[in-house]
């Protein structure tokens, strides 16, 4: 998926979240026992889980899209490009205002200093693979990590919750947080993607003994994904808000609230001068 957090970093990173659903449940003429819908509803999630690995291991598309963030405190937007030698981010506004001439210059210069700077191209590549790689192996052990059941159904739309499985033995430092982890997962059926995940920590986590990390209980986290292309995926909103820290991963704060739209698919040997020259001739470059 490009140089593009993926669905199973924000997933796994080992956070959680509240979840406000909107689903019924789903009548039955008759209801099979508890173990056949928890059997039923962990192979849903190992096909859906598949499939999520199958599109980081084989959708190589590279994407444009604004994305509206807080830094330090402050509303951003920034419209950012995907290229095969790093992610082009250029700034359009803050605080909803869009940028001052002087602002628009040193952003420029910014911009400049990084399409010409390979060593801070590759320390962005190497962050977001490295992020890439872990989570994949944290993805795959989502089906056996937590049980699930089925908690309604709305169009293709099924609602699932989840909870630690205690048969589950992590193989890793970074794998214990499964053991605190419930929620709700929706699931689009059709497709079987993930479209939503959310939950929160029911305990303290320590990571090699606090040194790799340190997440505290009660920590909120939510993750939508939508279907922005035919067959492609993308994460459009994350909200991540707990106490503690995740050193193995780079690219992802524990306090994080972005929203991600207007995606549009770009060329794959798209330069990053020619990413920049892109932004800069959107009609629509303004916040949103």
């Amino acid at each position: 998926m490009a140089l593009r957090i993926s669905i199973a970093t924000a997933l796994l990173i080992g956070l959680t979240a509240s979840f406000q659903p909107a689903f019924s449940q789903t009548p039955r003429a008759k209801s099979p026992s508890a173990s056949q819908q928890n059997t039923s509803a962990n192979d849903l999630v190992k096909q859906t889980v598949q499939n999520e690995l199958n599109a980081i291991n084989n959708d190589h598309s590279h994407w444009m899209y604004r994305e509206e963030t807080r830094k330090n405190g402050t509303p951003v937007t920034e419209e950012i490009v995907e290229t095969p030698h790093a992610n082009l981010e250029r700034v359009i506004a803050r605080n909803g205002q869009p940028l001052s001439p002087d602002e628009q210059k040193q952003e420029d210069q910014k911009l400049q200093k990084f399409i010409t700077d390979t060593d801070a191209q590759q320390k962005q590549r190497h962050d977001l693979d490295a992020d890439a790689h872990q989570t994949h192996d944290l993805l795959a052990m989502l089906p056996d990590a937590l049980t699930y059941a089925y908690a309604g159904r709305e169009g293709n739309r099924t609602k699932l919750t989840f909870k630690p499985n205690p048969g589950f033995h992590p193989p890793s430092h970074e794998a214990k947080v499964f053991a605190a982890m419930e929620g709700q997962m929706v699931i689009d059926s059709k497709q079987h993607r993930l479209v939503q995940f959310s939950g929160h920590l029911i305990h303290d986590v320590k990571f090699g003994g606090g040194i790799l990390g340190d997440l505290k209980a009660g920590g909120t986290f939510d993750v939508h994904q939508q279907e922005v292309g035919p067959g492609h995926w993308e994460i459009s909103l994350l909200k991540v808000n707990i106490n503690g820290k995740a050193l193995f991963f780079k690219t992802i704060s524990v306090h994080q609230d972005e929203k991600d739209t207007n995606f549009k698919r770009v060329p794959d040997t798209l330069t990053l001068a020619q990413a920049d020259s892109l932004v800069r001739k959107q009609p629509s470059a303004q916040p949103s």
